[in-house]
This record gives structure tokens, sequence and C-alpha cells, in this order.
């Protein structure tokens, strides 16, 4: 089975203006996360949780966006847009690890930053290296079976149309190609939004607390802005492209393909690139590292 990506049918020209502009957003977004996993790696005084937990978020950051840049690259080089149904499958594991790590992250980070400033006597006792070594191998794990399961979900599904209306594969769109019963499906969609809901609620809850114990001194209002806004921006941007991914993948008219195609990659392209440099430019000890190294390497 092959399928037929639409959204790429421009002139060649057209075409290899777009892999220009997509290589450099690639690159730079490779590039950007790289440098603060590796400014972390190096500096021994940020082997820290709450640096341990950013690179494992710029890494997850990382296969999701190559995970889409990858092929785009390829059908912008290409005369047709097509990709087989064991690629689809691949591309949709790596997608939807993707967005069930960086949530699953996120609320650990959340985790972290409530232990951080609402109980900081403790932190330490509670954050072992071996807690931190557990909440990175769950989020892994929990991640990559929430994906397994609902890939084989979608490879039982017979499949009878070979025209996708996106430029990825995505889970929503191979089930839409399906001419059999997807209840199956729809059950555990929701089985796991109400999974990733406990998870926000979790994040909500710890923000409620984290802002009670930020008004109380001048100090707990530094360490929250430091620390905590990093952490909410990405909340946001991620939970909004993922919105507008869902939004239009379901509800989307299809009278601007290209639009709609933006709008759905969106959530590869833009939280790969604003984590990282939200938090290289508002945590000062990353900021002061990096500094560092251009100084050395231009000294």
């Amino acid at each position: 089975i092959v399928f037929v990506l639409q959204g790429l049918n421009d002139s060649l020209a057209n075409r290899q203006i777009y892999f220009a502009l997509t290589l450099m957003s690639y690159l730079f977004t490779i590039s950007v996360n790289l440098t603060l996993i590796l400014t972390v790696c190096v500096d021994k005084a940020l082997h820290q949780p709450m640096y341990i937990f950013m690179c494992n978020l710029c890494f997850t950051g990382i296969c999701g966006a190559s995970s889409f840049y990858l092929k785009l690259l390829l059908d912008l080089l290409a005369d047709t847009h097509v990709i087989t149904y064991p690629g689809c499958l691949m591309q949709i594991f790596f997608i939807y690890a993707y967005v069930f790590c960086q949530l699953t992250s996120l609320t650990v980070m959340a985790y972290d930053r409530y232990l951080a400033i609402c109980q900081p006597l403790h932190y330490w006792a509670l954050m072992t290296v071996q807690k931190v070594a557990l909440l990175l191998l769950l989020t892994w794990c929990l991640s990559l079976l929430e994906t397994a399961v609902g890939l084989v979900l979608i490879a039982r599904l017979p499949i009878c149309s070979h025209h996708m209306t996106r430029i990825f594969c995505t889970s929503w769109e191979v089930v839409k190609l399906s001419c059999s019963d997807t209840i199956a499906n729809n059950l555990y969609g929701v089985m796991i939004m109400f999974l990733h809901l406990v998870q926000i609620v979790v994040i909500l809850v710890s923000y409620v607390h984290l802002i009670r114990t930020a008004a109380r001194s001048q100090t707990d209002r530094r360490k929250f802005a430091q620390t905590c806004l990093p952490h909410l921006v990405s909340l946001l941007v991620f939970s909004a492209s993922l919105l507008f991914e869902m939004l239009y993948s379901r509800y989307g008219s299809g009278s601007m393909p290209p639009l709609q195609n933006g709008l759905a990659a969106e959530f590869l392209v833009v939280p790969p690139i604003v984590n990282p440099i939200i938090y290289g430019m508002n945590l000062q000890q990353i900021r002061t590292r990096i500094r560092l190294q251009f100084t050395f390497k231009r000294s």
C-alpha cells in the first residue's frame, strides 16, 4: 500500500525555495537543541534534575522534528509525493512518541519545580539520582507503550483509499481512510485524552501551589520567574500547537491546503525551536555557560 500525500503540488522552482527554507529551519532546530544538551553535559555544575529534564525535552524535540523534516525534505525534491504503508506507520510512531513524551516530560518538570520551590528543604532528599532516572524511564516507557498500542489498533484496519490530505502521516488521517469499524480506535483516543488531561490537572495543581509560595517572598518570586516561566511558555506553546493540529485535522474544510498543512505541522516545528531558546535565554546558568563557550572558541 502506498499513500499519496497532498499539499506539495507547487512548481519545481517553488519547491526548491521551500526546500532551502525547510533545510535551514531543520538545521537551526537541531543546532539550538544540541547546543543546550551539550552545554548541560559538559558543565558538571548543571548536572541537576531541572537541567536533566530540560535535556530530555530537547532530545524529544529533535526526534519529533526529525520525523517530520526528513520526509518533507525528500518530498520537496521528488516528483511524486508518496509514502509506503510501513513508512507511514513508522512516521506515526515517532511523531506520537514525541507528543506523548513531551506532555509527560512537562508534567515531570512541573513536579520537579513544585518540590524545588514549595519544599526546598526536602528537595534533595526527594529528588535523588535514582528518582530522576526512574522518572525518565517512566516517561519514555509510558510514551512508547501508548504509541505502540495505538499503532497496533491502526495497523489492523483495512485501507480503502490512498489519498492523504496532509504532507505527513497522522493516526487520524489513516483512520479516516479505513472502511471498517473504528470504535476501538476512538475509545483508545478518548482514554489517551483522559490520561493526559489528568497530567494537565497535575500541572495546574502544581502551579497553584507554586504561585502561592512565590507570592510570599522576593526570593521565591525571582526563582519562580527564572525557572517556572520557561516551563509555562513551553507548555502553552506545545498545547496551542497541538490544539491547532487536532482542530484542523478534524474540522478543516480543505479549502486552503497550504494553510492547513502549515498549522497541522506547527506542533512539530514550533516547540522544538522555542523550548531551547526560551530556556537558554531565561536560565542564567545556561546563558552564562553558552556565552563562555563561544568566548573561548573565539579567543
